[in-house]
């Protein structure tokens, strides 16, 4: 049985260096299992209808980022995708009334890659990669989690990568002690998930302590939402990570 995560994926500077987030990656891979398979939303492919990713062979490694060290760019995770997946995924989201359509050729974004090289370092486990749609609502996007509910027992773990506060602006690029709004911000979130106070999380733009700050625009927060909705509404939320990098950027990872 797999659990639901998001993981705060923050820079990718965490492929190649030994941040807080990134050495409990490393470790917390070896806690849950090798999964069957993986189906994983990143926050790096926006598209307006659903997309899935149906690739045949080894995915590419795409490097959309600018200004960091040459190591970053040398590195590759060439997963295999897994189309009988991709096909099995969108049937459930078509069932519940989700349009989606399909994507052979895109490689792994490093809201991918960056996260799942931590987690599984060998590059050998079947995956399919999924866009988000941060234009939508927050109901929508927790069931678009909801409807994949059950891929757990199959042994097939599903992920969110994103950031619940993600704003470069905010950003102290000399690094220090995380800001206390980011701290609330988080706080916030984490206490209304364990009350699965699901109308107040869905009305977090106007509920949530310092939300503008946090969230200028929803793209990284989305993920958080379809992780939730894909978990088993009998479990109890559980922060599994937390710490801050630059003052204010989440490095928060749940379990559902």
């Amino acid at each position: 049985m797999m659990p639901a995560l998001f993981i705060g994926h923050g820079s990718p500077m965490m492929a190649i260096e030994d941040n807080e987030c990134g050495v409990f990656l490393s470790n917390y891979g070896k806690v849950i299992g090798k999964p069957k398979a993986i189906v994983l939303f990143t926050a790096h492919w926006e598209t307006e209808v659903l997309t899935i990713s149906a690739v045949e062979g080894r995915y590419t490694t795409i490097h959309d980022f600018g200004g960091f060290p040459q190591p970053l760019f040398d590195m590759r995770y060439p997963a295999p995708g897994s189309v009988g997946l991709a096909e099995q995924v969108g049937k459930r989201l078509s069932e519940q009334g989700i349009p989606v359509q399909y994507d052979n050729r895109r490689g792994l974004d490093h809201g991918t890659w960056v996260v799942l090289s931590r987690l599984y370092p060998d590059a050998d486990i079947p995956l399919v990669q999924i866009s988000v749609q941060p234009f939508q609502t927050n109901e929508y996007q927790y069931r678009v989690g909801e409807a994949l509910r059950g891929l757990g027992a199959e042994d097939i773990l599903v992920i969110g990568s994103g950031a619940t506060v993600h704003n470069f602006q905010q950003m102290r690029w000399g690094g220090g002690e995380p800001e206390q709004w980011a701290i609330d911000f988080d706080d916030w979130l984490v206490d209304r998930m364990n009350e699965r106070d699901l109308d107040s999380l869905f009305r977090y733009e106007e509920l949530a302590p310092n939300a503008r700050k946090a969230v200028p625009r929803p793209e990284h927060f989305v993920p958080l939402y379809i992780a939730f909705g894909n978990g088993d509404p009998q479990n109890k939320p559980e922060v599994i990570h937390r710490s801050y990098e630059m003052g204010t950027l989440s490095y928060i990872c749940m379990k559902f």
